[in-house]
């Protein structure tokens, strides 16, 4: 029994509740205690008429309603972390010239983005590169606009190849030239531009699979389609510039042995994906490694070769593979490499879910 506290005193008295199968006591001074019993269906039109556990979970799932102790073919539960998204390798060499192609087919008029999506081949995927993370090639020609939008999800661009484009974010407008990280948070306008002479080639990544999973989805077209007064602003917070990256990548430290001289260029308005810059020297190995967290692949520079898990990928300029969450990764360096990681990295370890162990 609890006390709940002083009736009013115009009640004089005191409330005492008790919740037990529905019922409960009143207890006012000078009267006699009384009892409200609460109504329940009699068992007997409940489960009077059920004699077997396949009638039980047959009547419950009426009631919206699963057990919990019977086998599903994906378990609740499991004793050792794993990803259903498999190790996979874009070649750049080979998606280049489906951009160039594109460019000849299809306009931003029809093509809001003319993009690729890197569509994991993992079973029942339709369009994610990890768990949490989409990826995709891009390509604008001279002279063109891609329309200016907005979506909840955040977004960023690794300029492959490009002079003279430019991405206009919430009236801003800066440079997007080869080597630099180009930010839109979620919510932001955003559209691009291209001022240059020849074809220009991007990564874009997008927390696209997990807006979806937290169902928080919102998007719009700029109501004028183009932020027309855009301001020129070239140290725009939205733009971390090739040369940026390489000065203080000049002062950073060699780095751990599983990941090497690292440079975290994460943002605050878009806590969803980790952004790492990694430069490795010819010859560097890394200590083999597994971790909690979904990362993507870019190669700005050099080349080298990765194992994941039993996969090995020899990447070069532009390439994209993705290791999954708790596959084990190995790095060997050919060239001297510039190589930027997408991840969930922060939002695993937000989560607490985050392990690092060798492999």
């Amino acid at each position: 029994m609890r006390f709940s506290g002083k009736l009013p005193s115009h009640m004089n008295g005191f409330l005492f509740t008790n919740q037990l199968g529905g019922l409960f006591i009143r207890v006012l001074r000078h009267q006699t205690p009384t009892l409200m019993t609460q109504e329940f269906p009699s068992a007997e039109t409940f489960l009077d008429a059920i004699d077997d556990v396949d009638e039980l979970i047959a009547h419950i799932e009426t009631q919206n309603c699963t057990p919990g102790w019977i086998a599903r073919p994906q378990p609740l539960m499991w004793p050792h972390a794993k990803s259903r998204f498999v190790a996979v390798h874009w070649r750049y060499a080979d998606i280049r010239p489906a951009l160039v192609a594109a460019g000849r087919v299809i306009g931003t008029d029809l093509a809001e983005r003319r993009n690729f999506v890197l569509r994991n081949p993992c079973p029942g995927n339709d369009f994610a590169t990890t768990r949490t993370l989409v990826g995709a090639y891009q390509s604008i020609l001279p002279g063109e606009h891609a329309r200016s939008h907005r979506h909840s999800s955040h977004a960023l661009r690794i300029i492959l190849e490009s002079r003279g484009s430019y991405s206009v974010v919430n009236g801003r407008r800066h440079p997007m030239e080869s080597g630099d990280i180009v930010l839109t948070p979620g919510g932001h306008w955003h559209g691009h531009g291209h001022d240059g002479t020849e074809q220009a080639f991007w990564f874009d990544c997008l927390d696209l699979p997990l807006v979806h999973l937290l169902e928080p989805m919102t998007a719009e077209d700029h109501p004028q389609h183009w932020e027309a007064d855009a301001q020129d602003d070239p140290a725009s917070s939205m733009r971390i510039s090739h040369e940026s990256i390489q000065q203080q990548l000049a002062t950073a430290a060699e780095g751990d042995p599983w990941f090497g001289r690292t440079l975290d260029v994460s943002s605050a308005t878009m806590r969803t994906i980790t952004i790492k810059v990694h430069q490795w020297r010819a010859g560097w190995r890394n200590r083999p490694y597994r971790q909690h967290a979904n990362q993507i692949y870019v190669v700005l520079n050099g080349s080298g070769s990765t194992e994941v898990e039993d996969q090995r990928f020899d990447w070069s300029f532009g390439d994209v593979f993705v290791a999954p969450l708790a596959t084990r990764v190995a790095h060997s360096v050919g060239t001297d490499a510039l190589l930027v990681t997408l991840s969930d990295e922060g939002l695993m370890k937000f989560s607490c879910f985050y392990q690092l162990q060798d492999a």
